[in-house]
């Protein structure tokens, strides 16, 4: 928890997320953790999609923030309201509800579908998180759809999707864990230093034609295990 990760980084491409969470309780090997912010970097903008810290939820009440380049992208109410950019072509924002839910499409990159989303008191008392009243965790659960990698992209998702993978996490482990910290911890969400980043903010060499899986990662809290990503 409190840390930032690399999850995709390309040279054109990079994309940290920051957990929060709850302390591990005595006789677990981890804590409770949650994204609760991603920071895009792509050729030489900046985007930021974060979850505020929420004490009551409220669903009609809008608690994503959005920021391109340090500056508050203000979204047009409503569902199926656009935004586009006049700084950083090709980038287009729509809300998928009223409030709390958007699609953030950059032409011939990417897709990426954010919800921000709380922890109930009754899955807090189901899974013993023990969320208390000044804080719900309001965090993001992700869709990813890229259309232009590179066979060297990495990232704990982008690695996924590179020549030869092999998943070093155990099937059928009751809390499976991928590792892998010391290769993707990050000192900043827009920090591209972790020792696998490639990002230098010019164009890839993509695989032409080829439309990579989608990524969704949410809390998982249905089944009690914390974040999981599926392809």
């Amino acid at each position: 928890k409190d840390r930032d990760f690399c999850l995709v980084s390309e040279t054109n491409l990079h994309i940290n997320g920051h957990f929060i969470g709850k302390s591990k309780k005595q006789g677990l090997k981890r804590d409770f953790t949650w994204v609760q912010s991603i920071g895009v970097q792509f050729d030489s903008h900046k985007l930021y999609l974060g979850a505020n810290k929420v004490a009551k939820w409220d669903d009609a009440r809008d608690e994503l923030s959005l920021l391109l380049d340090d500056q508050p992208i203000v979204l047009p109410p409503g569902r199926g309201a656009d935004w586009e950019s006049a700084s950083a072509p090709g980038l287009n924002i729509s809300r998928l509800q009223d409030a709390n839910s958007v699609t953030v499409e950059v032409a011939e990159s990417f897709v990426i579908t954010a919800r921000v989303v709380p922890i109930t008191a009754e899955e807090s008392r189901i899974h013993k998180y023990e969320i208390t009243e000044d804080d719900c965790f309001a965090h993001l659960e992700l869709n990813f759809k890229f259309f232009a990698l590179s066979p060297q992209v990495t990232g704990v998702l982008g690695q996924t999707y590179s020549a030869g993978f092999k998943s070093p996490v155990k099937v059928g482990v009751e809390m499976p864990i991928m590792g892998g910290e010391d290769k993707f911890a990050a000192s900043d969400l827009f920090a591209a230093d972790c020792k696998v980043a490639r990002f230098a903010g010019r164009a890839i060499e993509s695989v032409a034609g080829h439309n990579f899986p989608e990524v969704a990662c949410g809390s998982g809290s249905a089944a009690g295990r914390g974040i999981v990503c599926r392809k």
